[in-house]
């Protein structure tokens, strides 16, 4: 898939709902306060990144390792755009007051790796969007390897991703969910209104957490 074709899927009905509760969800739990930083890791075509951008008001960062999707996020604006991994990070520790990564970590080998770096630049909040095993779906578009645009992630747990952050300098560890039915029609939305918080059976899942200033990994 082309980033131009992986945009436009925000414009319809479906995404715009989708992406909405998601990054709504997102910035509910990273908590920003005017004028921080955020570094977007696995920005794509930056959608997010320029969310975040106008959320906050500060420099913001994109990061990804796909020269093509980053030039095609640069041309859009609304953020600084660096080419780089996940696994390490180009930036020195504690550069950002706030780090996102929405379902890129589900796409890298090195998720541990991936992890500490994220907590090792950041000063005091991230939050991850993650794909959830235990959802609807998982079981339309994750069974077997994954389809379309889902294939060859890798799809979380809430017990899994916890086991991650375990041993990281971490605290106050917080995990929602979204996107319950994911159809987007009138009866998804009506279940995702009243669908209860601690229920984790969304297709995705948000982790957040704070660092912990001069705990060492």
């Amino acid at each position: 898939m082309n980033p131009a074709d992986y945009e436009a899927w925000y414009d319809t009905p479906r995404g715009r709902w989708i992406a909405g509760m998601e990054h709504a969800l997102l910035r509910e739990l990273l908590r920003l306060a005017p004028g921080d930083s955020v570094l977007d890791v696995g920005c794509g075509t930056g959608h997010f990144t320029r969310l975040f951008a106008a959320d906050t008001g500060g420099p913001t960062v994109g990061l990804d390792p796909d020269r093509e999707w980053l030039a095609y996020a640069a041309a859009r604006g609304g953020a600084s755009y660096v080419d780089g991994r996940a696994e390490a990070l180009p930036f020195p520790d504690r550069s950002f007051d706030c780090t996102v990564s929405v379902t890129a970590l589900c796409f890298v080998q090195d998720q541990a790796r991936a992890l500490r770096e994220i907590v090792r630049v950041t000063r005091r909040r991230f939050v991850l969007g993650l794909l959830n095993r235990h959802s609807l779906l998982y079981l339309q578009k994750g069974r077997g390897g994954g389809s379309g645009a889902y294939a060859g992630a890798h799809w979380h747990t809430p017990s899994e991703i916890r086991a991650l952050l375990a041993p990281l300098p971490v605290a106050n560890v917080v995990i929602r969910s979204a996107v319950v039915l994911p159809g987007g029609g009138a009866c998804a939305r009506a279940v995702e209104r009243a669908w209860p918080q601690g229920v984790l059976l969304g297709g995705f899942l948000a982790v957040a957490a704070d660092v912990v200033p001069g705990r060492r990994d």
